[in-house]
């Protein structure tokens, strides 16, 4: 899933994210540019490092 182009309702599919954390992402993004390591979904507030693990093999630039 690329999380520079997904939407609310598609990031709500990965593991550990709901419609609260998916909404952020979405406004992170919007208002910071899109994302350029896959990493710097931590500075999203609600996201660390275990819930990327848990969805790496899902997540793409």
């Amino acid at each position: 899933m690329n999380i520079n182009t997904a939407t609310v309702q598609q990031l709500t599919q990965l593991q550990g994210i709901g419609a609260r954390r998916a909404e952020a992402i979405v406004q992170y993004r919007d208002e910071n540019g899109p994302f350029t390591d896959i990493a710097q979904l931590q500075e999203v507030p609600g996201i660390g490092p275990t819930l990327i693990d848990n969805n790496r093999a899902r997540l793409a630039l």
